[in-house]
């Protein structure tokens, strides 16, 4: 069971050693109330300690059933504590601000049992003792007799082989000293119980076998073990073997002792509840730094909020823009400074020339280049990144959106506008290269149509505008309305929709400037959001303006009775919502009054696709549509002498009459019989029985009569019309004379004219003149695009740092690419707000590097109440250790605290620095008109929580470790 061989111990006094024990062997039987007697001083409780584990002896060996303990680690020590050895102390030694229950239960803890069987154990143990209704209470709530009863329970609880009292009636009456004794000696009939006493007499009444100590030796023992008896000598033990220490590794695996962080933390949690007053202030001077902190960052995340806002609305309107054709600026400027730097070395004793308009037009030619958009646009359709990264990517074409309104007065065009240059504020040209500029609207604010594409984020939509009416649109032929902050319209853009009569307007630049008296409509319009709903608006595709006439096609934009048929077929378009920026929006990203969506343009494209005058000048590349002419070669150029590449038409009209009337055609004869000439030919592949039949159904009793009058009705007539069948633009004579023609005779009729069309287009195409425009020029004319080769890209990027992302991405293009394939772009906003950013973080910085200050400072006044608390707690980590908690879990306790405090320090500091953001979004409110809102991302609120527990935790390390290395012994006696 339990036996001592030879057992001293020495104290080291300052130069002196002090012997305690002086070679103690005691044998003990496996159940028996033993009771050591001596006086103060002669090593009772120095023998129990050692007994206990608290203690280690000098020398001799402590063997524990049959095991010796000279090779004990500190863990096997704490194990055999925790599950051998059951301590009740003279003055109970119980944690004061544990309940009764959790006394009793914290052994059972440390070996790990679960909660359920924790708790079923320690409600009997102390129902054994005479408890069973005082669970809940605080040990300074119960009577000195009842504390050591929860004694005896803890002791008991985890069924120690022994239990060791040390004075456990010292501070009792005589009464419940009695009713312990008696507890004590009912235990002993089942476990080994060494009391040590100064009372004989209870030690005489109530024990078994009384040993006796003077001066650190046994002056007598009662009862020895086998005292007759001489031992046998043991054998030696064998050597164990591999699997011997393996299944001795693992038993002591399993008796292992070990505290978990909940429990350490519950114990420490109800320590600062007992310091309410003390933990809170301690908590609130560790929050001073966190508070400091917070705050900088809660304005430093208003202002990089509303640095975001601007840098998401602004690049919504100053995108990364790649075009077709392109010229590097900053190139140029280098490349001209660099040239004229070499240029000047010369004497000065001269004025000299300058060739700075020579070097420009040359640099310019040189930096200019082509894109290839369709290789680019694939590259980045197939980049995963890149919608992380941007708010749109914005696909642009060369197709024009033809917008027009309808009225009583006709039609108007809305858009390309025209209204400047109706003013007389500038010429047609000046008014194209200012409709070219409007795809960089919003940088340069110079675009002068009030159709713009909307960006394709609806998000970003909604946090730039207000839905005031309406909705957003939803199908390719809706649109919006924007109005300004005040739910204004420009009047620019009123005479542009046509609301206000743009007649009015017509020509008041060059009156006003020839000194004409002018006046101009000042009063203010007001419109309901029904009225502004209700507008529409006609989308006319570019062919549409073309009509076939003898076999070319002719622009019919100055027919008005032609123009008003071709919007009305248009593509009606509604305006379906009234958009009003955002107070806190920076920027817009649509820069027109009328914002449309993306697919009205592609369906556009798809309308001027399949137009016939674009699949026929696809189909005859090298033909002028408009003209019929042939296009200009490299070859033609080459092999055509210049007098001879442009016949005037006068030419062309004088040739000879003889080559117009020599031999008639096929087509003559048929012109002839539908006008009903009985004097024509019978036609070739016709009998005469067919022709006398078709002049009999045609009715020409007066032949000459009738071809008069068919002759002098066709020459008028619009030929392609009747071709197409549109009888709309015929006079009352011309339809009355179609009407009686008879369905062989119309078919002849419209073979006639594509015949006659086909001899003109192939006389033109062969006439030795040549267009002055060429394929492509005919292609952009009419709006032709191709959806895979966009005219330009408009990359809006989510911020400066993606706006760097992108670039990189672009770089990385250009690595992959030939030279002939590289992109040239154009960053307009540049470095404009990018260092905005950088200058706040380091303000930022600096700051939070001066609070931090404060934050350390408060670590370390942390550290110094922990060590406090260690002091404060001496008792209780005396306590822990006789029930088998380890070094490990004593700093586990009091790593808990810190950690407790440093949550409840960043906790408090973050709650007061949301309280105090209120009155601080108050001043900057008042004091400025910036819409900066001071808050703290929740991200960081808990990275600084958790940087105070982090602080606090390390404060701690050093009052923990000097906890741990306590010495129960000492810190059992510590009050």
């Amino acid at each position: 069971m339990l036996s001592l061989k030879d057992i001293k111990k020495d104290y080291v006094v300052g130069d002196s050693t002090v012997s305690a024990l002086k070679g103690v062997s005691i044998d003990f039987r496996e159940n028996e109330f033993v009771s050591i007697l001596g006086p103060s001083g002669c090593g009772k409780t120095t023998l129990l300690n050692i007994i206990g584990g608290l203690d280690r002896y000098t020398s001799g060996d402590l063997n524990i059933n049959g095991k010796s303990t000279k090779d004990f680690k500190d863990c096997d020590w704490d194990s055999y504590r925790n599950h051998s050895i059951g301590f009740v102390f003279q003055s109970y030694n119980l944690i004061p601000h544990q309940t009764v229950l959790s006394n009793v239960e914290l052994a059972l803890t440390l070996s790990g049992v679960s909660k359920s069987e924790r708790r079923e154990r320690a409600v009997k143990a102390l129902k054994q003792v005479g408890l069973g209704d005082q669970l809940h209470k605080k040990p300074n709530q119960m009577s000195g007799g009842q504390m050591q009863r929860v004694a005896i329970a803890r002791a008991l609880v985890n069924e120690p082989d022994i239990l060791l009292a040390d004075e456990p009636t010292g501070a009792l009456d005589t009464e419940t000293s009695v009713q312990i004794m008696e507890l004590l000696k009912s235990i002993s009939k089942d476990k080994l119980i060494i009391m040590v006493t100064h009372n004989p007499e209870l030690a005489m009444k109530y024990s078994s076998r009384i040993i006796k100590l003077l001066d650190g030796k046994v002056i007598d023992d009662s009862d020895p073990l086998d005292k007759n008896v001489v031992e046998p000598i043991k054998k030696p033990e064998k050597e164990p073997t591999k699997a011997d220490k393996k299944a001795a590794k693992k038993e002591r695996k399993k008796l292992k002792t070990s505290m978990s962080f909940l429990t350490a933390l519950s114990l420490s949690r109800n320590n600062l509840m007992t310091k309410k007053a003390r933990t809170l202030l301690t908590s609130f001077a560790g929050s001073i730094g966190i508070i400091g902190i917070a705050l900088i960052l809660s304005i430093s995340n208003g202002v990089q909020l509303y640095i975001d806002q601007v840098q998401s609305d602004t690049l919504s309107s100053y995108p990364l823009q790649i075009t077709k054709t392109t010229a590097s600026i900053g190139e140029i400027m280098n490349t001209m400074a660099k040239n004229h730097e070499d240029s000047a070395n010369h004497d000065k004793d001269k004025v000299y020339s300058q060739n700075a308009m020579g070097e420009m037009i040359n640099t310019l030619m040189e930096e200019t280049k082509v894109n290839n958009l369709e290789k680019f646009k694939k590259y980045l359709d197939d980049n995963s990144d890149l919608k992380d990264l941007t708010s749109d990517v914005q696909y642009t074409y060369a197709t024009t959106l033809n917008v027009f309104t309808e009225s009583d007065s006709g039609v108007m065009q809305v858009n390309p506008s025209t209204l400047l240059e109706d003013m007389g504020y500038m010429s047609s040209t000046q008014m194209e290269a200012m409709s070219m500029s409007g795809s960089m609207g919003g940088m340069m604010g110079m675009g002068t149509d009030v159709w713009s594409e909307m960006i394709d984020n609806e998000e970003l939509i909604d946090k730039q505008y207000d839905v005031i009416a309406g909705r957003l649109p939803e199908k390719y032929n809706e649109v919006v309305l924007v109005v300004d902050k005040n739910n204004e319209i420009n009047d620019y853009v009123l005479y542009s929709l046509g609301l206000l009569d743009p007649s009015s307007l017509h020509g008041i630049v060059r009156r006003a400037m020839a000194g004409e008296d002018i006046s101009v409509d000042s009063e203010q319009h007001v419109y309901t959001y029904d009225e502004l709903l209700d507008l529409k608006f006609k989308v006319v595709p570019t062919p549409d303006f073309y009509k076939k006439k003898d076999g070319v096609w002719e622009d019919m934009t100055g027919d008005e009775s032609y123009m008003k048929k071709a919007v009305a077929n248009g593509t009606e378009i509604s305006v379906v919502g009234i958009l009003r920026p955002d107070e806190d929006a920076s920027s817009a990203s649509i820069s027109g009054a009328i914002g449309y969506r993306h697919d009205l343009m592609t369906y556009l494209i798809d309308k001027v696709d399949k137009s016939e005058i674009v699949k026929e000048q696809i189909a005859n590349p090298d033909i002028d549509v408009f003209t019929g002419l042939k296009f200009k070669t490299d070859e033609t150029v080459a092999d055509t002498d210049s007098s001879s590449e442009t016949v005037s038409d006068s030419t062309a009209d004088t040739e000879s009459k003889a080559d117009k009337t020599a031999d008639r055609s096929d087509t003559d004869k048929k012109a002839g019989l539908v006008a009903g000439d009985s004097s024509m030919e019978i036609p070739e592949g016709m009998t005469e029985e067919q022709y006398k039949a078709l002049m009999e159904q045609s009715g020409a009793s007066d032949t000459g009569e009738l071809a008069d009058m068919g002759m002098n009705a066709m020459g008028s007539m619009d030929m392609s019309a009747i071709q197409g069948g549109d009888m709309s633009s015929l006079t009352e004579t011309q339809k009355k004379y179609i009407a009686s023609l008879s369905d062989e005779q119309m078919e002849l009729m419209k073979q006639m004219l594509k015949e006659q069309s086909d001899t003109n287009a192939d006389q033109l195409a062969n006439s030795g003149k040549y267009s002055t425009s060429n394929y492509d020029n005919n292609m952009k004319t009419l709006g032709y695009s191709v959806v895979e080769d966009p005219d330009s890209i408009n990359i809006y990027p989510v911020d400066f740092a993606s706006k760097e992302k992108i670039i990189d991405i672009i770089d990385d293009y250009n690595d992959s690419v030939g030279e002939e394939d590289k992109i040239e772009y154009t960053d307009y906003v540049g470095l404009m707000m990018s260092s905005i950013t950088s200058i706040i973080n380091a303000i930022s910085y600096v700051l939070i590097a001066f609070v931090a200050i404060s934050l350390v400072v408060s670590s370390i006044m942390i550290g110094i109440i922990t060590y406090i608390s260690v002091l404060e707690r001496t008792k209780e980590i005396g306590i822990l250790r006789s029930i088998g908690a380890s070094k490990r879990d004593i700093s586990r306790v009091f790593n808990a605290e810190t950690v407790i405090v440093g949550f409840v320090a960043g906790a408090l500091g973050i709650i007061i620095s949301y309280l105090l953001t209120i009155p601080i979004n108050m001043i900057i409110a008042h004091l400025t008109d910036v819409p900066i809102r001071a808050s703290i991302p929740v991200s960081a609120a808990v990275i600084l929580i958790a940087i105070s527990v982090c602080l606090t935790l390390i404060a701690g390390l050093f009052p923990s470790r000097v906890a741990a290395k306590k010495d129960p012994v000492i810190a059992l006696r510590t009050e």
